[in-house]
């Protein structure tokens, strides 16, 4: 197999004033073509430590793909560095490079100043593959064998242009190195904890042929992907053992399973309501917009979602949503009797086939009933109301975001029993 380094330059990566999305990215690139990624460090912008960090990394992987320091201020010196590291002798125009640079500072309005025209500077011994996006190409050094007998892709920094970039980097990688077949395909889970999915898969994890592989990926919005990978064989083969051991797992995980994409709860509830023509209204209390905000995230969510109220006061949840003042006197604001009152009312209010809704304490502080990260959430629909509890222990932000992917879940399970048949 062959195996990869990621290396990101720059002081503002090491000092957190940026946070470096480049490695993700090139790392599920690489995966998806089956190369192994076995390292991601970053670097500063110091000569000795970028020389020193990269020939160790040439010496132990095959391909090393390095982002950042490639810009036209002073202190961008990756672009030398590599020219030391490859043993170039100077530097030529690459006049494709060039004229890129001269259409984007037109484009803006500017003017070509030398260090724009410095860009297109690169070491003798390199390939250019262009930058259509920036101006920094990206330069490629094949070291032979009696070298480190690796190659070193330098990207720039810009997540735009290096997140661009990767459809010819792996173009490159592809001509130049036999990349074995690899078969990958996900499950997104949602209502099990990670533990305790692994701990309800495991037999079926550990009867697992040796050539496949499992991986977690939870996040607090999805849940939890489980994408089964296999190395090497036949594509065709491969194809029916993996989709025999997916279907082993979803009859083992029933409706926890939403998707087999790497999918979102709200596209799942989106394609529920356009496959039977239902629509959605939301009444957001403790979420903030949240559920509305992924909802219409996903293209096309016009076709059935309504619209929603952010009735965070309680003074709206009463006069817009027409919850009765009794109802939270006697049940307080974060209960089951007022989430379901405010579904039941942006229902009414917006005539939508269904309604989400949430009320609940994000956080810093609690009351008197309820700890901080409490929330219900109501599913008015038209076989009734449901309403649901969740408790979670997270920061403000977090619990938001579970919060919300919770009433996208149980609207999902809901409108699944609903619509069935």
């Amino acid at each position: 197999m062959i195996h990869a380094s990621i290396c990101t330059i720059g002081n503002e990566i090491l000092i957190g004033q940026v946070v470096d999305t480049n490695s993700s990215r090139l790392a599920a690139a690489l995966e998806e073509a089956g190369i192994r990624v076995t390292r991601m460090l970053s670097i500063g912008d110091d000569r000795k430590e970028i020389l020193d960090n990269l020939r160790n990394e040439l010496s132990l992987s095959d391909i090393v793909i390095t982002t950042g320091g490639l810009g036209p201020t002073k202190d961008d010196i990756t672009k030398g560095v590599l020219a030391e590291l490859s043993g170039s002798t100077g530097f030529v125009e690459h006049a494709g490079q060039l004229s890129i640079i001269h259409d984007i500072l037109h484009r803006r309005g500017l003017d070509m100043l030398e260090a724009n025209r410095a860009q297109a500077q690169v070491p003798d011994r390199c390939e250019v593959i262009e930058n259509r996006l920036g101006t920094a190409p990206v330069m490629v050094f094949r070291f032979p064998e009696n070298s480190f007998g690796a190659t070193l892709y330098a990207l720039p920094g810009v997540p735009f242009e290096a997140v661009g970039a990767i459809p010819d980097i792996m173009r490159d990688i592809r001509n130049h190195y036999p990349l074995e077949p690899i078969m990958h395909h996900s499950l997104m889970v949602y209502g099990l904890a990670e533990s305790a999915l692994s701990e309800q898969i495991a037999p079926w994890e550990d009867a697992l042929p040796e050539e496949m592989h499992l991986a977690y990926l939870p996040h607090p919005l999805t849940g939890i992907r489980l994408r089964l990978s296999m190395y090497g064989g036949i594509r065709e083969d491969q194809k029916k053992k993996v989709e025999e051991q997916i279907l082993r797992l979803k009859e083992i995980l029933g409706n926890k399973v939403y998707s087999e994409e790497d999918d979102t709860l709200e596209a799942t509830v989106g394609r529920l309501l356009k496959g039977a023509g239902k629509t959605l209204s939301a009444a957001e209390s403790c979420t903030g917009g949240e559920i509305s905000h992924l909802i219409t995230l996903v293209p096309g969510s016009s076709a059935y979602y309504l619209g929603s109220v952010t009735s965070y006061a309680v003074s709206v949840k009463e006069r817009v949503l027409g919850v009765p003042p009794e109802t939270i006197e006697k049940a307080g604001v974060v209960s089951s009797e007022v989430a379901a009152a405010m579904a039941e009312g942006v229902r009414k209010l917006t005539g939508s086939d269904y309604a989400v809704s949430t009320t609940g304490l994000a956080g810093p502080d609690g009351d008197a009933f309820n700890p901080v990260g409490t929330v219900w959430i109501g599913v008015a629909g038209p076989k009734g109301t449901k309403t649901l509890k969740r408790q979670f222990r997270n920061d403000r932000e977090r619990n938001i975001q579970r919060f919300a992917a919770e009433a996208l879940n149980f609207l999902r399970l809901t409108l699944l029993d609903d619509l069935k048949g």
